[in-house]
C-alpha cells in the first residue's frame, strides 16, 4: 500500500475480516491472535488512565485558575465560584455529547482535525491540528509542572526543585508509553481509582463537614485590585475552562481501543464526563462556601483536602496522589498525540515515520517528538505552571470551536434525524468556546498567548510544506500512474575489497548468485599499495577479476564512485554489495569503521547503482541464509 493512502483503522480492523475458517488449529490462532491485540487496545475504563487522565486531574487546577482570577475582586468574590463551575459543567457536558457524535462520524480518530478537514477543507483542518499539536504539548508540560507544585505542598523542601522532579516524571512516562499504550493504561489504573475516589471523598465530607478541619497555607496570595464585574467573571470564566482540557482526546484516539471501537470509545466518553462534572460540581461548591482564596506555598485543592481531611495521614496520601496523577496526566498527550500525527503522515503533511507503528503497536517516533518538546517547554519556563497556563488554554479552545463549528455544519449539511436539536447543541457549545477563546486572546496575549499565535500558523507553514514535498516526489516518481514495463538484462555487480578474507569470498558469493558479471575493486596509491593483495589474489584464482583503480588524491571512496558512475554511463545495470561487519555486542560496533556506511551515501546521491550491504554476524547467531564468520 501506498504511504500517500490513508489507512482507515477499522478497515483494517481483523474484526472486518471474513471469519470462515477451516480447521481448528486455524480458527484457535485467529482467536489467540485477537485476544493478543485486544490485549494491546483500551476497553472503556482503561480509556480513563490512558487518554483521560489530564481531563480527570484538571479539577485540581482548572477552579484554582478561575479562583485566581476572581480572587483580584476579594474573598467575597469566591461565592462566584458556583455557578461559574456549573456554566464550565454546561460546556462540559455540550463538548462530551458532541465528542461522542465525532466518535461516530469519524471512527478513524483525529478528533478536531478529522471534522476540520472533512467541513471546512485541507487549510481549516491544519489549524486546527496545529492547535491540537500546541494543546498536547502544552497539556504534558502543565500535568508535569502542577504535579510537582502539588507534590512540594505535601512535602515543602521540593519547591526548589520543581524542574529537575518534572524531567524526572517525563522520562518515566516516555519509557512507560514505548512498551505501549495499554501497558500504561494497566500501570496507572488503580492510581487513577485512588485518585477519583479521593477527590470525591474531599468533596463529599466537605459538603457535610461546615467547618474546617485545618487550614493550611501562608497569606493569600493574590491582592484586591478590582470589583466583581462582568469583564473579571468572563475572564475568570475562560481560566476556569482550562478543567475541561483533555475532553477531545479519547475523540483523538478512537483507534486505540478495543472492538466494537466506535461504541467504546463513546462509553469512555461519557464515563469521563460524569465523573468530571462531578467532581467539578463539587469542588466548586465548597469553594464558594468556604470562600477560599489562593494561599502561597499549598494548591486550593490542598486547603480543600485540610478542610476535609485535616492535615494528616489522609492530608499526605490525596496530595501525594494527587501530584503523581496531575504528573501522569500527561499519559494523555502521550496517548493521542501520537494518533493524531500519524494521520497527518498518512495525508503527507508530517514525515511517514510518524505513520510507522511498532510490534507493540507503538508510534514511536511520536512518543520521541512529544518528550523532545516538552522537555524544551520545561526548561524554557522553569516548569512554572503560571507561565504555562496562559499559554494552554487558547491551544485548546481553538481545536474545540473548530470543532463545534464543523458539527454545526455537518448537521446542517446532513439534516438527519433530530438535526435541528443537534446543530443548536453544537451551536451553543461553538459560543461558549469562541467567548472563551475570544476572552483568552483579550486578557491573556500579553502574559504569553501571542506565543500560541505565532506558533500555529508556523505549525500549519511546516504541514504545508512537508504536503508539497511530497506531492513533488509524487509527481517525479509517476506515483498513481502506471509505469512502463520493467526492462531485464544481465547487471555489473561491483563489490569493492580492501583485504582478502571469508568476509570478502562470501561477499563474492552473494555476487555471483546475482550475475555472472562480477568484478572486484580496489582503490591504491603510494601510501595504500596493491601489489600484494593483486599478487594474493592470482594464487587465490576466485573466478572474478580485480580491478585497480589509482587515486592520485589518496582518496579511498572517489575512485569507486567515479568507476560505478562511468559504468553507470555506458548504460550497464550496476549493484554494488559492500560487506558489513556486525559485532556481537553494540558497544564494539564502535570499534567498527564507517567506511561502507560512508561509500554508500556517496554511491546513493551521486550515482544510480543498487546499493546494498551484505551483513556479516561475527560469532553470533545470524538469522537463517546469513553468513556468520567466527572471530580468530
Amino acid at each position: 500500500m501506498s504511504p500517500h493512502e490513508p489507512v482507515s483503522p477499522e478497515k483494517s480492523d481483523p474484526e472486518a475480516a471474513p471469519r470462515t475458517t477451516t480447521g481448528r488449529g486455524v480458527l484457535t490462532r485467529v482467536l489467540r491472535s485477537r485476544r493478543s491485540e485486544d490485549r494491546a487496545h483500551l476497553s472503556a475504563l482503561a480509556g480513563l488512565p490512558a487518554l483521560s487522565l489530564d481531563a480527570l486531574t484538571s479539577v485540581a487546577y482548572g477552579p484554582e485558575a478561575a479562583l485566581t482570577v476572581l480572587a483580584a475582586a476579594g474573598a467575597r468574590a469566591a461565592g462566584a465560584m458556583l455557578p461559574l463551575t456549573v456554566a464550565v459543567a454546561l460546556l462540559l457536558t455540550t463538548l462530551v455529547v458532541s465528542y461522542r457524535r465525532i466518535i461516530a462520524t469519524h471512527p478513524e480518530g483525529g478528533g478536531s482535525y478529522a471534522v476540520a478537514t472533512s467541513e471546512f477543507g485541507p487549510r481549516t483542518g491544519l489549524l486546527a491540528a496545529a492547535g491540537l499539536i500546541v494543546d498536547y504539548v502544552l497539556t504534558a508540560a502543565v500535568s508535569l509542572s502542577t504535579g510537582a507544585a502539588s507534590l512540594a505542598s505535601a512535602f515543602p523542601f521540593l519547591n526548589d526543585h520543581l524542574l529537575l522532579v518534572s524531567l524526572l516524571a517525563l522520562a518515566v512516562l516516555t519509557a512507560v508509553n514505548l512498551r505501549g499504550l495499554a501497558d500504561s493504561a494497566r500501570l496507572l489504573m488503580p492510581a487513577t481509582l485512588l485518585f477519583v475516589a479521593l477527590v470525591a471523598a474531599v468533596a463529599a465530607v466537605g459538603v457535610l463537614r461546615p467547618v474546617p478541619a485545618a487550614s493550611v497555607g501562608g497569606a493569600p496570595g493574590v491582592a484586591v485590585t478590582q470589583g466583581l464585574g462582568l469583564l473579571l467573571v468572563l475572564k475568570a470564566f475562560a481560566a476556569g475552562c482550562t478543567a475541561i482540557s483533555g475532553v477531545e482526546a479519547i475523540a483523538n484516539g478512537v483507534p486505540a481501543f478495543r472492538r466494537p471501537r466506535v461504541r467504546t470509545a463513546q462509553r469512555a466518553q461519557l464515563l469521563l464526563g460524569a465523573l468530571l462534572t462531578a467532581m467539578l460540581v463539587g469542588l466548586g461548591y465548597l469553594m464558594a462556601r468556604d470562600l477560599i482564596v489562593p494561599r502561597e506555598g499549598v494548591t486550593t485543592l490542598a486547603q480543600l483536602t485540610a478542610h476535609s481531611f485535616g492535615t494528616g495521614w489522609l492530608y499526605l496520601l490525596t496530595n501525594t496522589t494527587v501530584a503523581v496523577m496531575l504528573a501522569a496526566a500527561a499519559n494523555t498527550s502521550f496517548g493521542a498525540l501520537p494518533v493524531l500525527l500519524s494521520l497527518l503522515a498518512k495525508d503527507d503533511r508530517l514525515p511517514h515515520v510518524f505513520a510507522l507503528r511498532s510490534s507493540r503497536l507503538v508510534h514511536q517516533a511520536g512518543v520521541l517528538a512529544l518528550a523532545a518538546m516538552t522537555a524544551l517547554l520545561l526548561l524554557a519556563t522553569g516548569a512554572v505552571t503560571d507561565r504555562l497556563i496562559p499559554l494552554f488554554a487558547l491551544g485548546i479552545f481553538i481545536g474545540f470551536s473548530i470543532s463545534q463549528l464543523g458539527m454545526v455544519r455537518h448537521w446542517w449539511r446532513e439534516r438527519g434525524p433530530r438535526w435541528r436539536r443537534l446543530t443548536a447543541l453544537n451551536g451553543f457549545g461553538a459560543l461558549l468556546t469562541l467567548t472563551a477563546t475570544a476572552v483568552l486572546l483579550l486578557f491573556k496575549f500579553v502574559q504569553g498567548a501571542w506565543a500560541v499565535v505565532v506558533v500555529v500558523p508556523l505549525l500549519m507553514l511546516l504541514c504545508a510544506r512537508v504536503q508539497r514535498y511530497y506531492a513533488a516526489v509524487a509527481a517525479a516518481t509517476g506515483t498513481g500512474r502506471i509505469p512502463p514495463r520493467p526492462a531485464g538484462g544481465d547487471a555489473l555487480v561491483v563489490v569493492p575489497v580492501g583485504e582478502l578474507s571469508a568476509v570478502t569470498a562470501a561477499t563474492l558469493s552473494r555476487a555471483l548468485s546475482l550475475s555472472g558479471d562480477v568484478v572486484a575493486v580496489t582503490v591504491y596509491s603510494r601510501e595504500v599499495p596493491a601489489r600484494a593483495l593483486q599478487e594474493r589474489w592470482r594464487e587465490w584464482d576466485p573466478g572474478v577479476p580485480l580491478e585497480l583503480l589509482p587515486s592520485p588524491r589518496h582518496s579511498l571512496l572517489g575512485p569507486i564512485v567515479q568507476y560505478v558512475q562511468d559504468a553507470g554511463a555506458a548504460g550497464r545495470e550496476v549493484i554494488v554489495l559492500l560487506p558489513e561487519k556486525l559485532p556481537r555486542r553494540r558497544w564494539e560496533r564502535l570499534l567498527q569503521g564507517r567506511r561502507s556506511a560512508v561509500l554508500a551515501a556517496l554511491l546513493r546521491r551521486r550515482t544510480g547503482a543498487l546499493v546494498s550491504t551484505v551483513p556479516f554476524h561475527l560469532g553470533g547467531r545470524p538469522e537463517p541464509g546469513r553468513p556468520r564468520i567466527q572471530p580468530p
